[in-house]
């Protein structure tokens, strides 16, 4: 299932923030959008999630495997998205916050449990079901955050600056088992940030965001 924006532009207070953006993701590809503050980057994953303020003016066509997702309410579009912050709740355990991302599909105490022991099995957090989030690494609280969203069975990943909080060497993990959960799972995937290096290492193509222009450029091609 790919993702598909097809003359995609928005506006704010009659400006149009970029250019119109023609962009096909295909299943477990990661495209990374730049540009600089203002331009609408964080702008396009809330269109992309039926969450953007009225304020805004949109254009264009989005699909998901073929669904126009401007016909779905937020709650139906099923994408997930992961922040700077990673929003655990904060009242909640571990477990209690992965199994809120449990689909209603997974019936029945125990399959949930085992639904969230197995994630957590994955990710190398075997018997963490009880800790509270607050007792968590950086880089713990980002994988409990992202399993979340995967429980959810998203089928489109929005990444929106989530590596901006990590230090530099957990930064490189958490983006390595963020990026292969991505793929493993065959999500089209839109990351959304400043800093090159994510880019580079999420391999794919590269969408530049300005006033004036928006343009792709392959993942070999400089960052700037």
């Amino acid at each position: 299932m790919s993702l598909e924006l097809e003359r995609v532009s928005l506006s704010l207070d009659g400006r149009r923030l970029f250019a119109p953006l023609d962009l096909s993701v295909p299943p477990g590809e990661v495209v990374t959008v730049m540009g600089p503050s203002g331009s609408g980057k964080s702008s396009l994953l809330d269109l992309l999630c039926g969450t953007l303020p009225p304020a805004f003016a949109a254009e264009g066509r989005i699909r998901l495997d073929g669904l126009d997702l401007a016909t779905l309410p937020p709650e139906r579009r099923r994408i997930g998205i992961l922040f700077q912050d990673d929003l655990l709740f904060p009242h909640l355990s571990v477990a209690e916050n992965l199994a809120f991302g449990l689909p209603p599909q997974v019936r029945g105490r125990r399959a949930r449990r085992a639904a969230v022991a197995a994630a957590l099995a994955e990710a190398g957090l075997a018997g963490f079901e009880a800790r509270d989030p607050a007792t968590l690494s950086g880089g713990q609280r980002a994988r409990v955050a992202l399993l979340r969203t995967l429980l959810a069975r998203p089928r489109a990943l929005l990444l929106d600056e989530p590596f901006g909080k990590l230090d530099v060497s957990l930064r490189a993990r958490v983006r390595s088992f963020v990026f292969s959960h991505a793929r493993a799972e065959a999500l089209p995937t839109l990351l959304v940030t400043h800093d090159p290096a994510d880019a580079q290492a999420a391999g794919g193509p590269i969408v530049r965001l300005a006033p004036a222009t928006a343009e792709r450029s392959g993942p070999s091609a400089s960052v700037g």
